[in-house]
């Protein structure tokens, strides 16, 4: 691979990160968005959180963080990723793909909890339908997004719409809040790992 073009990933990884940064309305969100985790934990709910593709891989790896460990141990905290293959394909081959994310939800969601949403485009249909069994259940909804924000953006309570049209680098900044959502979780409820 040419010198420039890796330069020039970096450098365009590292515009979107500033961009993002520059947003005031970003670090307001990101401190709304730890106080509903930490407000659902302090009143014995959950996290539940679901994405396609890399964004599932996502999911599974903020829920394993929390139920596991993040930096120092700690209690497990109760976070589920939506990504049972038997649930999937049951769901799948039954509703259809756009439910399998929102049945989940049905089952497990429940006022308090918070789910958090990954669409890289903001307008994945699953994750549509799953943000909206989660508004029926009294759940706040954190949505991960990118491209403009999609339909997601205006549906969930903390949107977090990342400066960029291009996947790998929304799912970069993606990883990233995930790992501050947990510090912020770990900081408010374990502050003596810090």
């Amino acid at each position: 691979m040419d010198k420039q073009v890796i330069s020039s990933n970096f450098t365009e990884a590292s515009r979107v990160l500033n961009s993002f940064i520059s947003n005031d309305k970003n670090i307001e969100t990101m401190q709304k968005a730890i106080e509903a985790m930490v407000h659902a934990y302090k009143n014995e709910g959950k996290v539940l959180s679901c994405g396609n593709g890399g964004s599932m891989c996502d999911a599974m790896h903020f829920a394993e963080e929390l139920t596991g460990r993040f930096r120092k141990d700690r209690p497990a905290l109760a976070a589920l990723a939506i990504s049972d293959p038997s649930h999937l394909t049951c769901v799948a081959n039954d509703f259809g793909y756009d439910k399998v994310f929102s049945r989940a939800v049905e089952g497990w969601g429940k006022k308090d909890d918070v789910l958090l949403a990954i669409s890289t485009s903001g307008n994945s249909p699953n994750i549509i339908e799953a943000v909206k069994a989660a508004k029926l259940h009294g759940m706040k909804v954190i949505g991960l997004l990118g491209k403009g924000g999609g339909k997601l953006a205006s549906e969930v309570d903390f949107p977090f719409v990342i400066d960029s049209d291009v996947s790998d680098r929304i799912q970069e900044m993606h990883i990233k809040l995930i790992h501050m959502f947990i510090e912020g979780i770990e900081r408010s409820l374990f502050p003596t790992n810090y």
